[in-house]
């Protein structure tokens, strides 16, 4: 169990939690945050690995933060200590003491992940040699510029085709008003000798040429027969490494029952495993808990170094384990563990009303709660679509317009019948409805006003986050306006110009945004008793008078 850290701090007077911690949604216990303070020190002034956080502009590799853990554990004697873990691996692939092992070293000298990997260096390595091959290069040049002239002559032999046809037409014109019928049926069949004979020689032509062509072709398809079966064999090799890596994922339990990865996702909706399923540091600490008879009492995870140009990692922040990859496998490997409660499954609504700002025949204007859902969740169904459902179940309108994320609070408008949704919804769409959120940056933004211009699309691999990105992102643009600098705040109006999820809270929170979290945010920031996020102000064209209304609600932050 070299692991096995005893805390350098004196932790006597702190109690242990009554249940572990659910992994997705947490705040660090006192102990968490201690072993990640020991952690950290060690990562700061440590020997015993090489890796560019970032923080060092003459490293040579690429700056790269990761992710570490601390599982807080308790041994047979009853001693409470800490095991640590990164996620993935270092740059220098190292496997320092400090850190529990992964569960499966690919790069381990004697595993048949090198011997196999070293395979597939060298089917690409003839795969290169081929494909860059001078006689290949020169017959894919030759059928391609000979594909072009022989398409070219056709073109040219087929149009000669077409003006001898033109020709023949008008002489066999100008023969029948000047030749008696004997002579011009001799004539006629001499054009038809002739319009044969120019059929044959075009046919002969192209024949010529497609041969020629077809020559270069099946030279070139001896070439491209060999890259083929070399791709079959690299793509059915990989696959076969890659199961064969899959297998040696094997999670234990508490009671040391042992599930796979290709096991345990097939149950899920990817039903494949995901890259760097098993490798994050959560199921790394729990394997060597379990295998070494160590109780988990705490989980915690936190971010060291530069944030990806995707997500939003805070340096020393933490953060809950990833959904796509880890909530499946712990799953397994916490079953039976007695865990705090998922909080996405509990109700914040309980003693929560809704504030009614305008009503008449078409529109209700409220003004939501944070921590209260638009419409209804998988597990919560509790909502201001339930609410205003309940309170006018005669309404004909869909209701819910749009939509506020449940943390976020301010102005909802509500079509009573379906003729307003429509108006309001063609409004939105339009993008001519006028709205502006206030909100508290944990931080001091120097400028006064700017544009933030990020393209949005979820994670999939840790749902409901959103990520930057460039490739498959939906375009996502907010302006802003400083309103207040405090001592390490800073309040601030936001106007989205697009309505994308979490847009507001990634273009704050992200580093080619503001740098700045919005105050609260749970999801990329730092939790607090709420998101400071406020839905103040809207205006839009009333769907029955068709004159411009406006309505604001201030913040209680």
């Amino acid at each position: 169990m070299s692991c096995f850290q005893y805390f350098k701090e004196d932790i006597s007077n702190i109690e242990l939690p009554n249940k572990f911690t659910y992994p997705f949604y947490y705040e660090p216990h006192p102990l968490v945050e201690i072993a990640a303070k020991e952690l950290q020190i060690y990562i700061e002034n440590q020997s015993d690995f090489e890796h560019n956080f970032g923080f060092n502009p003459n490293q040579k590799d690429s700056p790269l933060g990761k992710m570490f853990g601390v599982l807080i554990v308790q041994n047979k004697k009853d001693e409470i200590g800490y095991l640590a873990a990164f996620s993935g691996k270092l740059q220098d692939k190292s496997l320092p003491l400090k850190f529990v092992p992964p569960i499966f070293n690919v790069h381990e000298k004697s595993s048949f992940y090198v011997q196999g990997e070293n395979e597939l260096n060298q089917i690409n390595q003839q795969i290169e040699l081929l494909e860059n091959a001078s006689e290949y290069i020169e017959l894919k040049k030759e059928v391609q510029e000979n594909n072009i002239f022989i398409h070219n002559e056709i073109k040219k032999e087929k149009e000669k085709m077409k003006m001898a046809k033109f020709d023949r037409r008008e002489r066999r014109k100008l023969a029948k008003e000047n030749l008696n019928e004997k002579d011009f049926i001799l004539f006629e069949k001499e054009l038809t000798q002739e319009r044969i004979k120019g059929q044959n020689v075009f046919k002969k032509r192209k024949k010529e040429l497609l041969e020629i062509l077809d020559a270069l072709k099946n030279k070139l398809e001896h070439f491209e027969t060999k890259i083929l079966t070399l791709k079959t064999k690299r793509k059915q090799q990989s696959a076969l490494l890659q199961e064969q890596i899959f297998n040696q994922y094997q999670f234990l339990n508490q009671e040391k029952e042992k599930k796979g990865l290709l096991e345990i996702f097939p149950k899920t909706s990817i039903q494949h495993p995901p890259a760097g399923a098993g490798d994050c540091s959560a199921p790394k600490l729990l394997q060597y808990a379990f295998s070494n008879d160590l109780k988990p009492i705490a989980l915690g995870e936190f971010w060291w170094g530069i944030s990806p140009k995707t997500e939003i990692r805070k340096h020393q922040h933490f953060y809950p384990s990833c959904r796509g990859r880890c909530k499946p496998i712990l799953a397994h490997m916490l079953a039976g563990i007695d865990m705090d409660e998922n909080p996405f499954l509990q109700s914040h609504t309980e003693g929560k009303k809704l504030e009614f700002i305008y009503e008449d025949d078409s529109i209700l204007v409220v003004n939501k709660p944070a921590e209260f859902l638009s419409v209804p969740g998988k597990e919560i169904s509790d909502s201001v679509y339930t609410r205003i459902k309940a309170k006018y179940p005669n309404a004909t309108g869909p209701l819910i317009v749009h939509r506020l994320d449940m943390s976020t609070s301010g102005i909802l408008v509500i079509a009573k019948t379906k003729e307003a949704h429509k108006t309001l919804q063609h409004q939105f769409l339009k993008r001519t409805i006028k709205k502006r959120y206030i909100a508290l940056l944990d931080g001091v933004i120097k400028e006064n006003e700017g544009f933030v211009d990020l393209p949005l699309r979820v994670d999939l691999d840790d749902r409901p986050r959103q990520l930057v990105c460039y490739d498959y992102g939906k375009s996502a643009r907010t302006k802003w306006k400083v309103l207040k600098r405090l001592d390490k705040t800073t309040k601030i109006h936001l106007f989205p110009i697009t309505g994308r999820t979490h847009q507001l809270r990634v273009h704050m929170a992200h580093s080619l945004g503001l740098n700045a979290p919005i105050l609260g945010d749970d999801l990329y920031g730092k939790k607090l008793n709420r998101l400071h996020l406020h839905a103040e102000h809207i205006s839009f064209i009333h769907p029955k008078t068709l004159e411009e209304v406006s309505f604001s609600v201030d913040a209680n932050f």
